[in-house]
C-alpha cells in the first residue's frame, strides 16, 4: 500500500511568504513564478520563490486561477460574481457574469482542458437569498466557441481538477456532506454519470474540501480538515499532509512540476514531491 513517504521527497513544509489575510488560487507560470490571490484583500500576487511577493492588480474577491490556451490569466472573482481574463497588456475582460440571463452566484474555481474549454464552479451559499438569481449551485463549462452550459448542479461545488485523459472531472463539495465527486465526461465535456470518489467528512473545523490537483500517477491532492488529503486513483486515502494553518489550495510548480505550493491562510508553503503534477495544457502549446 502506498504511503505518504513514497510520495513526498521532503516531509517538512517550508514557509516562503506570509503576512496575508487568506491566500488562494495558486498557479505556476513556466517563466518561473507562481500566481496566487489574497481573497480577503482582493489582490493578485506574483511570487518568485526566494523573493518577496509582488502585487499585480486588484480583483473583486479573486479566487481560483488558470490559464487559457493562449496563456492569458483566468480568474474567478467571487465578489464581482464573474470570471475574468487578463491579457499580456493587463487588460481585464469579463468572460462571463451571467448564465441564461441570470447573474452568477460567486464563481470560485476554474480549470482549462486541452481543447480550450473552461470549467468553473459557482457555489451559492455565501450569496444572500434575496440576491440569488440562479436556482442551483453548479459547475459550468465555457466551450471554445464561447457557448456556456451547466455540467451538473451541486450542494456547494468548490475546487476542480481533471484526470489525465480529461474524461473525469473531480469536484470538491465543501458544505454539509464533504466529499469529492467524480463526474464522467463525454468527448465534448458533457456529464455522462457521476459518483462519489472520496468521503472527506472529518471532525474539526481547520479546513474543508477545497482546492485540488492531480499528479502524473493519477493521485488526487485535495485540501481538507488538517491539511492536504492525498488519494490514490481509486479513491483510497493515502494520508494527510498536515499544515500549521488552514490550507485552501495547492499547485504543482517549478521546472519539473515537483514543487507543491500550498496557500494556507496567512502564508504560502512549499514542499517537494517525487511525482510531478499534471501540466497545464497551455504549457504543451507554449513548448510546441
Amino acid at each position: 500500500m502506498t504511503a505518504l513517504s513514497d510520495i513526498l521527497e521532503t516531509a517538512a513544509l517550508e514557509r516562503v511568504a506570509t503576512g496575508f489575510v487568506f491566500t488562494e488560487g495558486p498557479l505556476w507560470h513556466p517563466d518561473g513564478f507562481f500566481y496566487f490571490v489574497d481573497v480577503r484583500s482582493s489582490l493578485l500576487y506574483r511570487l518568485v520563490l526566494g523573493q518577496p511577493a509582488e502585487k499585480i492588480r486588484e480583483t473583486s474577491g479573486g479566487n481560483g486561477t488558470t490559464f487559457d490556451l493562449q496563456g492569458r490569466l483566468i480568474n474567478c472573482e467571487g465578489d464581482g460574481r464573474r470570471v475574468t481574463r487578463t491579457d499580456s497588456n493587463k487588460v481585464v475582460t469579463t468572460l462571463i457574469d451571467r448564465f441564461e440571463g441570470k447573474r452568477l452566484n460567486r464563481p470560485n474555481d476554474v480549470i482549462c482542458s486541452s481543447n480550450g474549454s473552461l470549467f468553473f464552479t459557482d457555489p451559492s451559499l455565501r450569496v444572500p437569498l434575496a440576491d440569488r438569481e440562479l436556482e442551483h449551485a453548479a459547475v459550468y463549462r465555457i466551450a471554445p466557441d464561447g457557448q456556456v452550459s451547466m455540467v451538473a448542479s451541486f450542494e456547494y461545488p468548490n475546487g476542480l481538477a481533471l484526470s489525465r485523459d480529461e474524461r473525469t472531472l473531480y469536484v470538491a463539495n465543501t458544505r454539509w456532506t464533504q466529499y469529492i465527486h467524480a463526474i464522467e465526461l463525454d468527448a465534448e465535456g458533457n456529464m455522462v454519470r457521476r459518483r462519489i470518489f472520496a468521503d472527506m467528512s472529518a471532525d474539526g473545523k481547520n479546513g474543508v474540501p477545497d482546492g485540488m490537483k492531480v499528479d502524473e500517477a493519477g493521485r488526487v491532492y485535495c485540501t481538507g480538515t488538517g491539511g492536504v488529503w492525498v488519494f490514490d486513483r481509486d479513491g483510497t486515502r493515502i494520508g494527510i499532509i498536515e499544515t500549521p494553518e488552514v490550507c485552501a489550495n495547492v499547485a504543482f510548480g517549478g521546472p519539473d512540476l515537483r514543487t507543491l505550493l500550498l496557500t494556507a491562510s496567512t502564508s504560502i508553503y512549499t514542499l517537494r514531491v517525487k511525482v510531478p503534477g499534471l501540466p497545464h495544457p497551455w504549457y504543451r502549446v507554449r513548448d510546441s
